[in-house]
């Protein structure tokens, strides 16, 4: 078929999961940062995977803090956390990622993990020289107003690579429902954690690791 551009998602599709424990101890770092010693364990969860604004705006009410200092401070945490899992080789990349040396067209990410996680991942495992434009989220909670399912971070990824037409791979719905609001194709990856998933959504392709990724992509 080919695409002009292949931008993919990160985690879950070239890196490795985070382990959920990284995502609790996060947050509660970010709670005691902030002088909430004993934050309740639902509100711990709320704040360590998937947060949206309405949470954040009503949990950061109830203890009387400010949404955006304790969101900058949970990024910060969770950054730290996962930094501390790449270096000990328990977040890493899987083990199809050299394929994408046969790709010759340019090549982008777009995750909704923090920004400062992404480099440092990249950097530590010398893979940044694949891709010509990465996109990620700020500290910031305008970020999460921003991040996917809505198109904004493809669409500066776009706009970065000079195209008008790419494949975004993704392992999420919020994946494939936000590059089709971009009004380009989506490839559904299964990784092992997918492999049963059931969709909501329609992906163009159905892929099982990145060697379909470049057939398809040409």
């Amino acid at each position: 078929m080919g695409y002009e551009s292949v931008i993919f998602d990160n985690d879950g599709v070239l890196l490795t999961l985070t382990d959920m424990d990284a995502h609790y101890v996060g947050a509660r770092r970010a709670f005691k940062e902030l002088g909430v010693v004993s934050p309740s364990t639902a509100h711990v969860e709320a704040m360590s995977i998937g947060v949206t604004v309405p949470e954040l705006t009503e949990i950061c009410t109830q203890y009387g803090i400010d949404p955006e200092r304790f969101f900058r401070a949970r990024d910060e945490a969770m950054t730290a956390a996962q930094r501390s899992l790449i270096r000990a080789g328990e977040k890493q990349p899987y083990a199809d990622i050299s394929v994408l040396d046969r790709l010759d067209c340019p090549l982008g990410v777009v995750s909704s993990n923090q920004r400062d996680t992404v480099a440092f991942a990249f950097e530590h495992f010398d893979i940044e020289h694949y891709f010509d434009s990465v996109w990620a989220r700020e500290p910031t909670v305008e970020s999460l107003r921003r991040k996917k399912p809505r198109p904004y971070y493809i669409e500066r990824a776009m706009e970065d690579l000079g195209v008008s037409d790419a494949l975004f791979v993704g392992d999420n719905e919020s994946d494939i429902e936000a590059a089709h609001r971009a009004g380009i194709d989506s490839a559904f990856i299964r990784r092992p954690h997918r492999v049963d998933t059931q969709l909501d959504v329609t992906p163009d392709h159905d892929v099982s690791g990145l060697e379909d990724v470049v057939r398809i992509a040409g």
